[in-house]
């Protein structure tokens, strides 16, 4: 078997977002497995061939992030956008049940029952495996419902993707940023993307946890994993709890504030820690948790109704959008981008940093992924060199310990 050059570089950078999509473009070679501490990664079986090793090399998110796309506005911290808005679905079970404001799943369900799409690819609790994620077919409003809510968990939802586009129908995707930004590059080589997908849409992603993260959630509030029939790691509430059932129907919760804060935030994989777009810039519509700021200018996580903070960035998706408010399914009002920084001030700084975080993968003689048309430079120029010789002195630190 001939190891494949695109494969040994993200192994190389450690900047596999998991997506599934080379799995997807070469399944006669490629797998996926589940590795310590808990995330999906691909496992090469026999020797691409050319052209599945080309694709790869174009479309994987742990190679290259392209989106030099034409905007009406193209923000360097938050991408580019048409509309942003705060707002919240309608339906108070569907806000309810989401993690934030249900305007995600709200949008969704409208686009099955208007026939813009047949069908939604989207990623829910596996039922043979509470803590981890599987890719489902939603086609009906119920379905979207069961699948609403943030899973903090590693997902493949481009794993079957190539299938898909050979199936009858048009779908929506709904993924990380990494995963939309995988699919918007497929589609500039296969033109079946554009056809199949008229809606991609993203959620702001603070990261990938590992599996072992959550096990720890499970271990603090004793619930033993074995009797674990169902995990919901938000929801039911905003932000709403980590909540495991167990096989005699009790349940046992930590909250946002804990499971995030001090437990899976600590988890996240490298490609996370050097994403260029955690805020779906590719996506025709993304979608975030609207914090309101607390007395000291940070996001309280008291719980109280869900809002959603929603980005339109593209004409599909303003017509999607346009159309789901008029027919009563959402309701939002106007947001000036400047106030995105107060609801999501982690995504601000991560952003401000990256240039310094990608010099720290390159001192340290790790390969650099080509990030293209995110406006890095710009954004590191509205911080202060203080910031970036921490988070580049920082990031140096824990390449070299995680190698000892």
């Amino acid at each position: 078997m001939t190891p494949s050059p695109a494969l040994t570089r993200v192994a190389r950078g450690q900047t596999c977002a998991g997506c599934g999509l080379c799995a997807s473009l070469a399944p006669e070679a490629i797998t996926l497995a589940t590795v310590a501490p808990g995330y999906s990664r691909p496992k090469q079986v026999a020797t691409l061939l050319p052209a599945a090793e080309e694709a790869i090399a174009a479309t994987c998110p742990g190679l290259v992030i392209d989106h030099r796309v034409a905007a009406a506005h193209d923000d360097p911290l938050w991408g580019p956008w048409r509309v942003t808005a705060t707002g919240h679905a309608t339906d108070p079970a569907l806000r309810h049940h989401a993690s934030s404001g249900g305007v995600l799943s709200a949008i969704l369900t409208y686009a099955l029952a208007s026939g813009a799409v047949d069908s939604v690819v989207e990623t829910t609790m596996d039922p043979a495996r509470p803590l981890a994620n599987t890719t489902v077919t939603a086609q009906t409003a119920a379905q979207v419902f069961a699948a609403a809510g943030s899973r903090y968990a590693s997902s493949s939802p481009l794993a079957g993707i190539v299938a898909r586009l050979d199936a009858p129908g048009r779908f929506a995707f709904v993924g990380k940023p990494c995963d939309v930004s995988a699919l918007r590059a497929l589609a500039r080589i296969d033109p079946r993307v554009d056809a199949k997908v008229p809606l991609m849409l993203a959620f702001f992603c603070a990261g990938v946890p590992s599996g072992d993260g959550a096990r720890r959630i499970l271990a603090t509030i004793d619930a033993p994993l074995a009797e674990v029939t169902a995990f919901r790691y938000r929801g039911d509430g905003w932000p709403g709890d980590a909540t495991a059932t167990l096989t005699d129907g009790t349940t046992r919760a930590m909250s946002y504030h804990d499971s995030w804060g001090q437990i899976l935030s600590k988890e996240i994989q490298f490609r996370c820690k050097i994403c260029p777009d955690a805020v779906g810039g590719a996506a025709d519509i993304a979608c975030a948790d609207a914090w309101y700021g607390d007395a000291r200018g940070y996001p309280s996580f008291a719980e109280q109704d869900g809002r959603s903070l929603v980005m339109i960035r593209t004409a599909q998706g303003e017509a999607i959008y346009r159309a789901a408010l008029a027919a009563g399914a959402i309701v939002t009002e106007p947001l000036d981008p400047v106030a995105i920084a107060a609801m999501q001030p982690s995504q601000l700084r991560r952003k401000r940093e990256l240039v310094a975080r990608l010099a720290a993968v390159a001192v340290t003689g790790r390969p650099v992924p080509r990030y293209r048309g995110v406006q890095l430079l710009v954004a590191a120029r509205q911080a202060p060199l203080r910031q970036h010789l921490r988070s580049f002195a920082g990031l140096v630190r824990r390449i070299i310990q995680r190698r000892a």
